[in-house]
């Protein structure tokens, strides 16, 4: 991992470890723990993309999908977490100056939550703002957020007419509606909000974000259009689970088969390869999508080919993940082996809207078709 001076090793590793200690309590109560929760934040996840006048880490996209990757081996939903942290200060760097003062106030740790899945949404102009109410679903650490990025509505592609509004932990609450066979620490409730000024200085388009146009000069990371990173948010986290799957199948690879197991076991090492092979080889796609924006190399079909390539990655994943599940056999299944939790959990990431390899698809020979 690399970028500036972040990440502090140290501080990641002790995030990975709380992780991976309160994985399974947290799968069972549907909430990351608040040891986890404490520690993700000492590692400076919140801070890496927030601009460095406002205490910012400089980080690169490369550094983070590494230090996210390296969370997720033991906790997919805390993974979860902190790539959105990460990610959701990248968004909040468009607002004007005068918001994001607000917004880090208290410095680059603050945690922001984000939804563009706008749900029967009303914003009203009001003298220099805007009188906001309504519900956004899966907002993803709703219950630990300092403050929350909404749209006005569902966004379109080059729609000028959404807006994304910053509100305040007092402006908004939320319902508890995550109830899911995966990633169910995510905690990714329903945000309400009822009737909250939002001036004009915490709001921006949508479509500058889209496009990445910011307010004022930033890095690479910061500027880089959505959907040309959108998908290493959430590859990521898969990414560290897949690598999880394969150390509790190498575990399990490692002790003595079972008779009927035995005849199998040249088998299940070739499908413990394979996956080795496939996860390493989405290693290589998401290194080159974060490298990509890093050096700010996103003209000539560049954005379209690292849509496509976080999209496969994760497909290369959910496939690994399938033939670990199959290596460990009945033991994995069990409620108190690991592998069953990593497994449902790489699946319901995979099933994002951002992860789709057909929309990413399309839209690559699209562009290099035209």
């Amino acid at each position: 991992m690399t970028g500036g001076t972040w990440p502090d090793r140290d501080a990641v590793l002790a995030a990975a470890g709380a992780a991976g200690r309160n994985a399974a309590d947290s799968d069972a109560s549907g909430r990351i723990a608040p040891e986890t929760v404490e520690a993700l934040t000492a590692a400076g996840f919140p801070g890496c993309f927030v601009p460095e006048r406002w205490g910012g880490a400089g980080a690169t996209l490369d550094a983070v999908t590494g230090a996210v990757a390296a969370v997720g081996e033991g906790c997919a939903s805390a993974a979860w977490i902190a790539s959105l942290w990460a990610y959701n200060g990248r968004f909040g760097a468009y607002l004007p100056a005068e918001g994001q003062d607000q917004v880090w106030a208290k410095g680059p740790d603050t945690r922001l939550v984000s939804s563009m899945v706008a749900a029967g949404v009303e914003a009203k102009p009001a003298g220099g703002g805007w009188t906001v109410s309504g519900s956004w679903l899966y907002v993803s650490g709703v219950e630990f957020a300092d403050w929350a990025l909404v749209s006005s509505a569902l966004p379109r592609a080059g729609d000028r007419s959404v807006r994304v509004f910053a509100v305040p932990r007092d402006s908004f609450t939320h319902r508890d509606t995550w109830s899911t066979l995966g990633m169910r620490a995510t905690g990714s409730h329903t945000l309400v909000v009822d009737e909250a000024f939002v001036p004009e200085h915490r709001t921006f388009l949508w479509d500058d974000m889209r496009r990445g146009i910011l307010p004022g000069p930033g890095t690479n990371a910061q500027c880089a259009p959505l959907f040309s990173v959108n998908g290493l948010t959430f590859a990521a986290p898969i990414l560290g689970a897949a690598r999880g799957a394969l150390r509790l199948a190498g575990e399990h690879l490692a002790g003595k088969p079972s008779a009927p197991r035995a005849a199998a076991r040249e088998s299940s090492l070739i499908a413990f390869a394979r996956a080795a092979g496939e996860i390493d080889a989405a290693n290589l796609l998401l290194s080159r999508v974060a490298e990509t924006a890093d050096l700010g190399r996103l003209g000539e079909g560049l954005a379209e080919r690292s849509h496509r390539d976080s999209t496969l990655a994760v497909r290369l994943l959910a496939g690994a993940a399938d033939r670990l599940f199959d290596v460990t056999g009945t033991r994995g299944q069990a409620t108190s082996h690991g592998m069953q939790r990593v497994w449902r959990d790489v699946h319901a990431a995979a099933s994002h809207a951002a992860l789709q390899f057909e929309p990413a698809a399309l839209g690559y020979a699209r562009r290099m078709l035209s």
